[in-house]
């Protein structure tokens, strides 16, 4: 089994507000160890997380040796104020606030910094992000910074021109990615960064009603087609179905991930042995 290299444990995959209110005044252990059991019934040992700003994905990698899972976080997320960000993280003003940011991952335990460059999508309209994109020298900066203090740099990026900069910018992972076109993806192709698509919490809120089904079925199937051509342009994929969020329960999530993959790439030795190189290109990064 592949590990998850995106998940969020302070969510439940129903509603993150409510779950974030389970660990308002103290992070409950109880949460975090049912969470871990859902991993560890579907054998998976690796989780990469994506951060939160209540001390959750702390606390949870001071749980998971005992439960044998290798667990590494941002700690927090580190976003521009003003911009999208705050579910997951801190922000900052200006780039002497960042790097004490970068300094806080470090006390705290963090393994690697996380950037949010850009919105999320908004479900609702084909082609739409939110918020506005971070430019090219902000994102050089910050990764250029982060990468001076010995981490890794994970990147929450949609939009080719976003994800572009990112990538020519040096950053180590893109997660999520979505409406990219083929320069983007020649950029990464000639790149060492990894992809980590997150396809499940498109494809598992299909029939759901919260969002019209042609909508998510286009963006599903454009997010697709450019899987496709990524990993027939070489660029290095990961599976990490953004666990956690809506509709994406974690431990499931990763499966259903895996097999979003495969319905794309085809399930093949060489596939697999593909996602397997993308893993451990993040767990030796990050």
């Amino acid at each position: 089994m592949f590990g998850e290299c995106h998940a969020h444990i302070f969510m439940d995959g129903a509603d993150y507000k409510k779950a974030a209110l389970i660990h308002r005044d103290e992070v409950k252990d109880e949460v975090i160890r049912n969470h871990f059991k859902e991993y560890k019934e579907r054998s998976i040992r690796y989780i990469r997380d994506g951060g939160d700003n209540l001390g959750v994905s702390i606390r949870a990698a001071q749980i998971a040796p005992e439960l044998g899972i290798t667990y590494r976080t941002p700690a927090f997320a580190i976003y521009q104020k003003g911009s999208f960000g705050a579910i997951v993280g801190h922000a900052f003003e200006d780039m002497s606030e960042y790097s004490a940011l970068v300094g806080k991952v470090r006390q705290i335990g963090g393994h690697f910094i996380k950037i949010m460059i850009t919105g999320i999508m908004d479900l609702s309209q084909l082609g739409v992000i939110t918020g506005t994109d971070l430019n090219y020298k902000k994102v050089q900066e910050m990764i250029h910074i982060a990468h001076e203090e010995g981490f890794a740099v994970m990147a929450h990026a949609n939009g080719a021109d976003a994800v572009r900069n990112a990538v020519l910018c040096g950053v180590d992972s893109i997660e999520h990615g979505y409406y990219l076109n083929d320069d983007c993806l020649e950029a990464m192709a000639a790149s060492e960064v990894v992809w980590v698509p997150t396809l499940t919490p498109v494809g598992n809120q299909i029939g759901k009603g919260r969002f019209s089904d042609d909508n998510l079925k286009l963006i599903k199937s454009l997010h697709q087609e450019n899987v496709r051509k990524a990993y027939l342009k070489g660029v290095q994929l990961a599976v990490g179905s953004d666990a956690g969020a809506y509709g994406v329960k974690h431990g499931q999530g990763s499966l259903d991930e895996c097999q979003a993959l495969f319905d794309i790439l085809g399930e093949t030795d060489e596939v697999t042995n593909h996602l397997r190189l993308g893993e451990k290109r993040i767990m030796l990064k990050f």
